[in-house]
């Protein structure tokens, strides 16, 4: 049996974690780092196939590991020290792996297109894209200025969906030619209409801007309708996760019932 790796001078061990804290490094290299049973059963369960996994016998499950190994997984030990090391999280779950980063189809003509406009939290990103998938969103299509979507939290919080939508990066020329032939929704505090109004059964794009600053003057030179969800007075706005979530499930509502 191959001994555990326990130096984190370790060439694989080095790797894991350039990619958990550098985004050009992840660029780069094309991968991404999977971290506990979840994320990576269900990258697993989407066809995906690790380069390598690491798991500290201590803390993993062997159940999931007999599963791993069924499919012919290189797995490979490590000590605890080492796990802490190279794990985004206070409680490391015992098994993480390095992943090519995922590249869903595009549908060639998507009627449901999420636009964010330099969402630049993590979290927010990742509850997002969580959302969008659960909401039945095609595509979604990331400006400059918003976080890198293969960040460790941003990944953790999109608890799968990175395998399920397309996520692309596009400039506003880009974005603009691709909205030519849908309704351009903007989410903002005061908009002209309610988002409850709004007609979801047509194809569409929702634009949903910065956390501090909105909608930027770049997505302002699409040609669209702004929306707004009505709120007790006194009320501070919405959370952007929030928000994009509330009206997203409005969309899917008057879908299905269409």
């Amino acid at each position: 049996m191959t001994e555990a790796i326990a130096s984190l001078q370790n060439n694989r061990v080095k790797l894991v974690s350039l990619l958990q804290s550098k985004a050009r490094i992840r660029r780069k290299e094309r991968k991404i780092v999977l971290e506990g049973m979840r994320l990576i059963g269900d990258a697993v369960a989407q066809k995906q196939r690790p380069e390598f996994l690491f798991y500290e016998p201590q803390s993993v499950d062997w159940n999931f590991i007999a599963k791993l190994q069924n499919k012919n997984m290189l797995l490979i030990e490590v000590t605890d020290n080492v796990m802490k090391h190279v794990s985004d999280t206070q409680s490391p779950q015992g098994i993480i792996g390095v992943f090519p980063i995922p590249q869903p189809k595009i549908p060639k003509s998507a009627e449901r297109v999420l636009i964010l406009d330099a969402i630049s939290e993590p979290g927010n990103m990742g509850t997002i894209l969580r959302t969008a998938g659960a909401a039945g969103i095609q595509v979604v299509i990331l400006t400059q200025g918003c976080v890198d979507p293969y960040n460790p939290k941003v990944l953790r919080g999109g608890m799968g969906a990175h395998f399920r939508i397309p996520i692309l990066e596009a400039d506003w020329s880009a974005i603009r030619g691709y909205c030519d032939d849908l309704t351009v929704y903007f989410a903002t505090g005061t908009g002209d209409l309610a988002y409850t109004d709004a007609n979801w059964s047509q194809a569409w794009a929702l634009v949903v801007g910065n956390e501090a600053h909105g909608v930027s003057d770049n997505a302002n030179s699409l040609e669209g309708v702004t929306i707004s969800i009505p709120m007790a007075s006194n009320t501070e706005s919405l959370n952007a996760a929030v928000a994009t979530g509330v009206i997203l499930f409005e969309a899917q509502r008057q879908r299905l019932d269409g």
